[in-house]
């Protein structure tokens, strides 16, 4: 890079190239880095392309794809969404003026999680006025929970809408026996975090398109990644990108299977133990703390002056996320730090119910409108102009464009939420 020339500061400085001879570019991939892209389409069995930038980047791919798609079709992009979309599912459906419909879970659950039905969503599908372009649903989730895609995947081909999934934490769910990736479900479009469960750098990132996608989609994946991304890509993660190939193909099926095998182990003594762990994915251990008599924030602290910091809490749960890369001592001090907290009496909080709010703007127009911040505890009757939250989990409470209702706001308070931004 021009800045550095390669003179080591932080000890990575002589791989961190920028476009020269020999090094391919990202968005007009003809060399090495398409070389990379299509080793790790094998592997994935599907159209693959590499981010830079997260699963953002491919979020906002998607996206732009599904409304190309409905472009050529004459229509306008209509989107059913899983109500515990991503912040930065929003912020694209805000630049593009993305009509969206949400789905919400037929049971209570946390906002992090909507465990949506085949059944509930082809009764939503009849019942909506125009067909919808596309279904967009987020699994795994925050704690854990996945959903049945094969079956939420065969309405969305009976009635001729694409399915896109934020399978951001489930990069690895490809090489379990057998497959339990949206690719093999039936998703036409979905995006991994590579950097969450494999060996790779903060950023790096898959989009994958099915085989059976319309062809367009893949025509012009390049050009949805180029419109959002940044036009200097990191090499470094690039590299990593490359290197999780050769991880993959060497004996991670193996590993993965064996460290999954010693997960569960775990999850049957902290079971034993009369810790709530959900049902869920392999590699999260998820546990419900306010069963064991803990909040999930004090749970967390008691966990960190042990050394040990979860991937999530909040009020009411804790959650790790776990890879081969702990190995079975990492194992051993998580089970062991978790088994010298003395259980107490449940706690008596709950979290309040999430129920359908009034949507005065569309999301675009209300994160494009002026704005003000104000404490939560005032914001009855407001309108949200944007998502309150941090990452993690960075899944809303409130949708920009709807009215506060004070149950809303009991919400934003039970999860700590003090500032928010309105529309003036």
């Amino acid at each position: 890079m021009p800045g550095h020339k390669g003179i080591s500061t932080i000890g990575c400085e002589g791989l961190d190239i920028t476009e020269i001879d020999g090094a391919d570019s990202l968005y007009e991939a003809q060399g090495i880095i398409r070389e990379s892209e299509i080793n790790a389409g094998t592997l994935f069995g599907a159209n693959t392309y590499y981010s830079t930038e997260g699963s953002s980047l491919c979020i906002r791919a998607m996206l732009y794809l599904t409304a190309l798609y409905a472009k050529h079709k004459g229509e306008r992009t209509t989107v059913l969404a899983g109500r515990n979309a991503h912040k930065t599912f929003l912020s694209v459906v805000a630049l593009l003026d993305i009509d969206v419909e949400w789905l919400y879970p037929e049971q209570n659950s946390s906002y992090v999680s909507c465990p949506i039905t085949a059944g509930y969503l082809e009764k939503i599908i009849i019942g909506t006025e125009h067909k919808p372009t596309a279904v967009y649903v987020t699994s795994p989730d925050y704690l854990g929970n996945i959903l049945d895609l094969a079956a939420i995947s065969a309405v969305c081909r009976k009635y001729g809408i694409l399915l896109l999934v934020d399978n951001a934490h489930g990069a690895y769910l490809k090489f379990l026996h057998p497959s339990r990736h949206p690719i093999d479900s039936g998703a036409d479009m979905c995006c991994d975090s590579a950097h969450k469960t494999l060996p790779v750098l903060t950023g790096g990132a898959y989009l994958h398109i099915s085989h059976s996608a319309p062809e367009m989609l893949v025509h012009k994946a390049k050009d949805a990644i180029a419109l959002f991304g940044s036009t200097s890509p990191s090499y470094l993660i690039l590299q990593s990108l490359d290197c999780a190939n050769r991880y993959i193909s060497l004996d991670y099926p193996k590993k993965l299977a064996e460290f999954i095998g010693e997960v569960e182990e775990l999850k049957v003594k902290l079971r034993k133990n009369n810790y709530d762990v959900l049902e869920g994915e392999q590699l999260k251990i998820s546990l419900k703390t306010t069963s064991y008599g803990y909040s999930g924030i004090e749970f967390s602290q008691i966990l960190s002056e042990r050394n040990i910091t979860c991937e999530f809490c909040d009020p009411d749960f804790v959650v790790f996320m776990l890879t081969p890369e702990i190995g079975s001592d990492g194992l051993k001090m998580l089970e062991a730090a978790l088994l010298a907290i003395t259980e107490k009496q449940s706690a008596s909080a709950t979290a309040p119910t999430l129920t359908v709010m009034k949507k005065l703007l569309s999301v675009r127009e209300a994160m494009l409108s002026p704005s003000e911040v104000i404490p939560a505890q005032e914001a009855v009757g407001r309108i949200l102009a944007l998502p309150s939250v941090s990452c993690p989990p960075a899944v809303p409470i409130a949708v920009p464009g709807e009215e506060l209702s004070a149950q809303a706001v009991e919400t934003f308070k039970y999860y700590g939420i003090k500032n928010i931004t309105v529309v003036k």
